[in-house]
């Protein structure tokens, strides 16, 4: 079993009270990882304080380097840090490859914007003055990341705010902190200078609620559930400190009578399954037009058979396991309350038995709008598939859920792609796409899927202050 301190201000660190992790595979533990109380958080503020006018007065090239140089770090150790993955939150190990190169594109794209936060000039509209607005770093971040995709989404913050000026805290979840760890060792190889990113681990509630209360702590972004950024909202009333927070989701996937079905199953299948269908974007409610209902499912429930499940670390393994056992019982409770609503379970559903918390994935159709799967978050790898008439029907339909993170269709005609571009309700569309996400592309929710927008240009301006100065008697 490994043993992991935290990297507090330039140091490693060990605390007698640990986390500890399990390889979601088999159960076993495989690792102890340090915890801080809410006073240690409390200290790691004030040290990135300490050190915030000196990162936020470096150039964004150097900036920009120290992130390149952390990049190359991750890809040298790209394979450790994978397998790392698989072990603390149990995708399959081909997965966990993408999620780490994924993770270094995002740093990359970000040491380049590293020196392109630019202000502006201003024409004035009056003789004697002049107008400069300029793009100032907004100081200390906390960070606070999710256990379904632990390191990319970690990056998508801590670069971003490192490459503006930032310092950063960092907190994982607690379910999947080793490739934190790792992450922090790469800084450090990577020569940041002290106190400008911090790992911190522990009680969520100590952690958030210091980020929150002290005023040296500007702003924090969050992944997460809605349930719990909306705490975050309302605790950051008292301070008004800024938040970014991307959090759940409902993703309507649509299938149109002229797509390529073949095409269609296959990005269902993906959209749906990755991840175990622990994924904010995940297909949720799957919509096909009635004249293809038929084949799409045939094809589609043969598909989700085929999938294997096993240990992430197995050759062929295409779905692992859930984070837990509430995530499996959940998921088992939504088959049950759409079946016992009327709903028909077309495959899957079933408790693998084995150390780690396995089911097969399900497919059920004929689901009603009552069904709690219609309106909540499975995430799981359950798949609900419902049919329609009409473009305007769908459309509805697909609009119809208080969440707005994501939303796919599949179809040919390039006019009504462009109509369901502009209508559907959603941060990130994939037209004939199942993987949309991008560094260089804005990322983020509408309605209570969030607030603001990761990645792209937009990445960086989440954390930077626009300050307008005048100039008078020129």
């Amino acid at each position: 079993m490994d043993t992991y301190g935290l990297f507090l201000n330039g140091e490693w660190i060990e605390s007698d009270e640990k986390l500890t992790v399990r390889d979601k595979g088999n159960g076993t533990v495989i690792a102890e990882v340090s915890t801080v109380d809410r006073a240690g958080v409390r200290k790691a503020i004030e040290d990135a304080e300490a050190v915030r006018l000196e990162w936020a007065a470096a150039t964004g090239m150097s900036r920009g380097d120290l992130l390149l140089k952390l990049a190359d770090e991750l890809s040298r150790r790209a394979d450790e840090v994978a397998h790392d993955i698989t072990l603390e939150n149990g995708k399959p190990l081909p997965q966990s490859k993408g999620e780490v190169g994924m993770a270094i594109d995002h740093i990359r794209w970000f040491a380049e914007e590293a020196r392109r936060s630019y202000g502006r000039n201003v024409p004035h509209q009056a003789s004697g003055r002049r107008h400069m607005i300029l793009k100032q770093p907004v100081g200390v971040v906390g960070a606070i990341a999710p256990w379904n995709f632990p390191l990319v989404l970690s990056l998508r913050k801590v670069a971003a705010a490192l490459a503006v000026g930032c310092p950063v805290i960092l907190k994982p979840a607690s379910a999947t902190p080793i490739c934190a760890v790792k992450l922090a060792e790469c800084i450090e190889a990577a020569g940041f200078p002290k106190g400008v990113f911090q790992l911190v681990a522990g009680k969520a509630s100590e952690i958030a609620g210091e980020m929150l209360e002290n005023p040296l702590c500007r702003k924090i972004s969050f992944t997460g559930s809605t349930e719990v950024g909306k705490k975050l909202i309302e605790g950051a009333a008292a301070t008004c400190t800024k938040l970014s927070l991307e959090l759940g989701g409902n993703a309507p996937l649509i299938v149109f009578e002229d797509a390529d079905l073949d095409k269609a199953v296959e990005g269902a299948l993906i959209t749906k399954f990755r991840n175990t269908g622990q994924s904010c974007i995940g297909s949720n409610r799957i919509y096909v037009q009635e004249s293809v209902s038929d084949a799409f499912v045939e094809k589609f429930v043969a598909g989700t058979k085929s999938l294997k499940v096993g240990y992430g670390l197995e050759d062929g393994v295409e779905i692992g396991p859930l984070i837990d056992e509430a995530g499996r019982s959940g998921a088992l409770e939504f088959i049950q309350d759409a079946v016992e609503k009327g709903a028909q379970l077309l495959c899957g559903g079933e408790v693998v038995v084995g150390k780690g918390v396995f089911m097969t994935p399900a497919v059920m159709s004929d689901i009603p709008a009552e069904a709690r799967c219609m309106s909540e978050e499975i995430f799981a790898p359950v798949a609900p598939v419902l049919s329609f008439d009409t473009e305007e029907e769908v459309i509805r339909k697909a609009n119809d859920t208080e969440y707005g993170l994501a939303a796919y269709a599949f179809t040919k005609d390039l006019n009504r792609s462009m109509r369901l571009a502009e209508q559907l309700e959603a941060g990130t569309i994939g037209i004939n796409e199942s993987v949309p996400a991008t560094s260089n592309c804005p990322f983020g929710g509408f309605k209570q899927s969030g607030w603001g927008r990761e990645l792209g240009t937009e990445g960086v301006e989440a954390y930077l202050e626009t300050k307008h100065v005048s100039f008078g008697g020129i």
